[in-house]
């Protein structure tokens, strides 16, 4: 048996809904062995009640950075300044170039490393928080590896330092081929042999098939993401307004929530809507999969995205998706065989993909039973996390032998 591997794991907010992936990543990568201690800058998106039992129990587990108070930031910083004085500088020296946040990262940074010498741990790998993580690497004798998302850091690489993280790095994942295209060009090709591409996935056991409706009335559409510009929900209230125009019994559940939800509640009352779109606020997993079983089609009118998970959840429930034919997306999506892609941005296209699938159940069917097949091919949890498993080992050990 191959000994136990530690990691400390430097999230932004843990537990999340919008971002249930990295619980079962942290999850999956115990059951194959490792330790694995979650350090998370903000506490979790609800409070302790409204959590599900495995995020309860998360939770529980997790050391929370912005809640240490004055106190512990005051003691973290003095401890590593007395004991690590040169580092210190050396991480304040770089927080100093990102302007006036990076002062907050760098205090983040600082408590994030000492939780890490008090837990014994050597290496951090960072979802959502590469820039803290960055940082803390400058400071403390640590290993650093960044799983990067997309949108932010591909559309400013230079503001969000990428080829400097990468270069920090003892490797960095893509989660796409898209996003390791784009970080290579962000960065010299000596660092090239850095990037590992490793994709995200679902349990097709706890994602299963949904029952098919043949004739559904009304025909039911779900949109799942934050409330915010870049998931183009707008785009898609516009297409459902010319289905609902042209007579068509359609019906709108938009799981999710953020800074447009009143910007959206007004754009349903203008267009009419109120009959055919439900917003539902943000959905536990639980609730979220009795959604999906309710579901004859998911639409994802994205303007920009990395590789959503929701996408493969629905694939994996056996769901026809419909998503804009951006960045990581056609990854996930073959056009006209498991999927339909549009461009993005345009309400008349979209609108057109869902009258098409509400026309043909046979298409609709072929299409739903073709996803899951894609997701059991390429997008399983288990086998992806077991793949990410190894690359931890194989980089570590190689450090650790040099």
């Amino acid at each position: 048996m191959q000994p136990a591997l530690s990691l400390a794991y430097l999230l932004s907010q843990y537990p999340a809904i919008n971002h249930a992936f990295m619980l079962r990543e942290v999850r999956r990568l115990r059951e194959l062995g490792f330790r694995i201690e979650v350090a998370s800058v903000r506490a979790p998106d609800r409070p302790f009640d409204k959590l599900t039992p495995v995020e309860q129990e998360e939770a529980q587990a997790a050391f929370y950075i912005k809640t240490r108070g004055m106190g512990g930031v005051l003691r973290a910083h003095l401890a590593t300044l007395f004991t690590r004085p040169a580092g210190y500088l050396r991480g304040l020296r770089c927080a100093l170039g990102m302007g006036r946040s990076g002062i907050l990262y760098f205090i983040e940074a600082v408590i994030a490393g000492q939780w890490m010498r008090r837990r014994q741990l050597t290496h951090m790998h960072c979802h959502y928080s590469s820039t803290v993580g960055l940082i803390a690497a400058r400071i403390f004798p640590i290993s650093l590896s960044i799983t990067f998302h997309g949108q932010a850091e591909f559309v400013d690489p230079k503001g969000n330092r990428l080829a400097e993280k990468i270069g920090a790095s003892l490797f960095c994942r893509a989660i796409s081929l898209y996003g390791s295209g784009k970080m290579r060009k962000a960065t010299d090709s000596q660092d090239w042999p850095k990037i590992e591409v490793t994709y995200l996935g679902v349990d097709p056991r706890e994602f299963t098939p949904r029952p098919f409706r043949a004739a559904p009335d009304p025909f039911r559409i779900a949109c799942v993401g934050q409330l915010a510009p870049v998931k183009g929900q707008q785009v898609l209230l516009a297409a459902i307004e010319l289905l609902a125009r042209e007579g068509r019994r359609v019906h709108l559940r938009i799981a999710g929530d953020g800074p447009e939800r009143a910007s959206l509640e007004r754009d349903i009352a203008r267009r009419g809507l109120a009959g055919h779109v439900a917003l539902e606020g943000f959905l536990n997993q639980d609730k979220l999969r009795e959604l999906y079983t309710a579901t004859d089609v998911l639409a994802l009118p994205s303007l920009a995205e990395g590789l959503p998970v929701v996408l493969m959840e629905a694939m994996a429930m056996e769901i026809p998706c419909i998503a804009s034919r951006i960045t990581g997306i056609p990854e996930i999506i073959e056009h006209e065989t498991d999927g339909l892609l549009v461009a993005p941005g345009d309400p008349v296209a979209l609108a057109r993909a869902i009258a098409r699938l509400i026309d043909d159940a046979g298409l609709r069917q072929r299409m739903g039973q073709r996803g899951r097949r894609k997701i059991l091919d390429k997008f399983d949890l288990q086998r992806n996390t077991e793949y990410l498993a190894g690359v931890f080992r194989r980089r570590l050990e190689l450090t650790a032998a040099m």
